[in-house]
């Protein structure tokens, strides 16, 4: 009976893909009902405008006007008892500010804070009010002063968030930039009556005038931009008019073509100029103040309108949204997970140690069977998946049998070449023996001699064969070689052998069971050197013992490789690498790398003092014997 198929994945997608939907709805909804306080906000704007924006006004008004009265009474244009009465309505307007203050509820934390601000800027006023009474006051310290406070009350309107990205809280914060645009022309007509009290324009009074001009022209003209028609039609007038061109003159004149020796004829008239334009401003900003308060609330029930209904659709959405997410997403999670560590184990466990016993194997591998991959999932596809897996688990095992029985097969074939080349050769060299023992002719015994190397290589490359095959030579030695011996028999078999020249090795002998895999490795680096290098140079060869036994150097003097081409090559000399029948021209490296693996020997290469190449081996002391003796075959 064929398994229960379950659920496709396609319905279970299109479930995952319609939860984040309907959770992008419940988040919106949640944040629209965390929302739901500016609403209320809104409608608590007027108490907040009633007891603590209309009493701050009053205090700026009467602050700009004793700031005024103050300048002009340094200057000589008014009378002290003037400046006392005005200091008296500041008193009084503050007094309320204070009273109405502190029994609003609905101050936000952040309004408290510029609120507790503003108080420490008013403790200042009496000290300023005593430098403007004061021997010879300096009348811009005095703005200055002024200003500070001022400044604070300001900080305070921001801290009053109405509704962040909405056009009523854009068109307030265009009223409020309008408001300190007003204080800004307050304090060009405080410094134009010190102006003109002086009768000229000193360093700092032109410093601080055209900081004031380029902030209010800025503050004026980015607040009328972002207000609507209804609001902005009086400004418009007002800029057209002339009493806000002839104080843009003013401004230009005083800030840009005064000089610091005099004013200009026209001057007498500019405290009329700026008081015209100052009449406007304030008729402007009051209008415009009544203006945005009166659409407060009927902003304020149309956001809480759509927050309600929001609000109550999107709180269902997100429950229902949790509840299938967690649902579809912890069975979904526990059928993949099972499926990728089924899948990791039929990659790194199964697969790779089928593939190592094949290759670690002489003999010629048999069919192997190996159990399905089984994984406990509803889902149709991940059944089809973990049928694929089989599938893939099947033709691979098929693969690398087959494989490792073609790769059998070729060592087979390679051995069994080998040994026939290898006795043939060996009864050619026994051969030749004899026929050097009998003739004494110079010219002919040369020719066997020649014909004698030529088989001595052709033998050691049948030997590469076998090696390469995985088993050894048939040649061997019951007794320890000496060592130079068996250098000699490795540059022997190096066709130009006359180029080495083998320097004197140490009095030291190599164990018998490793001097036929030690001559056919010095043998294969000594063939490269020469091959790599310039005929007409030399191949040095020697030797020196080490702490851990003997060290031989092959050193060329051809071109050389670079530093990533000796890395390569090492790596492969360390790692003994299986054979590749598509890296033929790599056969002495191979073969070198599986008879050093074979006996321990380390094998390196590196760059020569002379340009060429340096092939180090290092043979342990482990085959090696302190008192040479007779090699005996």
């Amino acid at each position: 009976m064929p398994p229960q198929r379950g659920r496709p994945i396609a319905l279970k997608l299109l479930v995952l893909l319609f939860v984040p939907l309907v959770s992008l709805v419940g988040l919106w909804a949640f944040a629209a009902g965390l929302t739901g306080g500016e609403g209320m906000r809104l409608l608590e704007i007027n108490n907040l405008v009633n007891n603590l924006v209309d009493p701050a006004e009053q205090v700026v008004i009467q602050l700009q006007t004793e700031r005024q009265l103050s300048i002009e009474h340094i200057s000589g244009k008014r009378q002290g008892d003037e400046v006392a009465k005005q200091r008296g309505q500041t008193d009084h307007a503050l007094k309320r500010l204070h009273q109405l203050a502190a029994a609003e509820q609905n101050i936000s934390p952040e309004m408290d804070a510029q609120l507790r601000g503003l108080n420490t800027a008013l403790e200042q006023l009496p000290d300023i009010r005593t430098i403007a009474s004061g021997y010879a006051p300096r009348p811009l310290d005095v703005i200055i002063g002024y200003n500070r406070i001022v400044d604070a009350v300001y900080r305070m309107y921001d801290a009053m968030i109405l509704v962040p990205d909405t056009s009523l809280y854009r068109q307030a914060r265009a009223i409020t930039m309008l408001g300190e645009a007003k204080e800004l022309l307050a304090r060009e007509r405080a410094v134009v009556t010190v102006v003109l009290d002086v009768g000229k324009v000193g360093k700092g009074e032109r410093e601080a005038f055209t900081g004031m001009v380029a902030t209010r022209r800025l503050l004026f003209t980015q607040a009328l931009a972002q207000l609507d028609d209804g609001l902005r039609a009086p400004y418009d007038a007002l800029v057209a008019g002339p009493a806000y061109r002839e104080f843009l003159e003013l401004e230009d004149l005083l800030g840009g073509q005064a000089t610091f020796n005099g004013l200009p004829a026209g001057a007498a008239t500019w405290p009329t100029d700026a008081s015209n334009l100052w009449t406007a401003v304030e008729r402007n900003q009051l209008e415009a103040t009544r203006g945005i308060v009166s659409r407060v609330n009927p902003t304020a029930n149309a956001i809480l309108i759509k927050i309600g209904i929001a609000g109550g659709v999107g709180l269902l959405a997100v429950i229902a949204s949790i509840g299938l997410s967690l649902r579809f997403r912890r069975r979904l999670v526990r059928e993949l997970a099972a499926l990728r560590a089924a899948a990791a184990e039929l990659a790194e466990v199964r697969l790779r140690g089928l593939v190592q016993r094949l290759r670690a194997g002489n003999q010629a591998p048999e069919p192997i069977q190996i159990e399905p991959l089984t994984v406990a999932a509803n889902t149709t596809e991940v059944h089809d998946i973990v049928q694929a897996f089989n599938s893939v688990q099947s033709t691979a095992v098929e693969a690398a049998v087959g494989q490792a029985r073609l790769r059998h097969g070729v060592n087979q074939v390679f051995v069994n070449l080998a040994r026939r080349n290898q006795s043939l050769l060996h009864r050619q060299l026994l051969q030749l023996d004899g026929m050097e023992r009998g003739t004494e002719d110079p010219e002919e015994l040369e020719d066997l001699f020649k014909l004698d190397h030529l088989t001595t290589r052709m033998r050691r490359h049948a030997e590469s064969l076998i090696i390469l095959s995985g088993q050894a030579p048939g040649r061997g030695w019951r007794n320890p070689v000496p060592i130079l011996d068996v250098l000699r028999a490795a540059v022997a078999e190096v066709e130009e052998y006359q180029r080495v020249e083998v320097l004197q090795p140490p009095a030291i002998a190599l164990a018998g069971s490793a001097v036929t895999d030690v001559a056919h490795l010095v043998a294969e680096l000594v063939e490269n050197a020469t091959l790599f290098s310039p005929p007409q140079t030399r191949v040095d060869l020697r030797s020196t013992i080490t702490p851990h036994g003997l060290s031989i150097e092959i050193e060329d003097r051809g071109l050389g490789l670079t530093r990533t081409e000796i890395d390569e090559l090492n790596a492969r000399l360390e790692a003994t690498p299986e054979f590749d029948l598509a890296q033929s021209d790599r056969l002495g490296l191979f073969v070198v790398a599986r008879l050093a693996a074979r006996h321990g020997i380390l094998v390196r290469l590196g760059p020569s003092p002379y340009g060429g190449l340096t092939a180090l081996v290092g043979l342990p002391g482990t085959l090696l014997s302190e008192q040479p003796a007779l090699a005996g075959r």
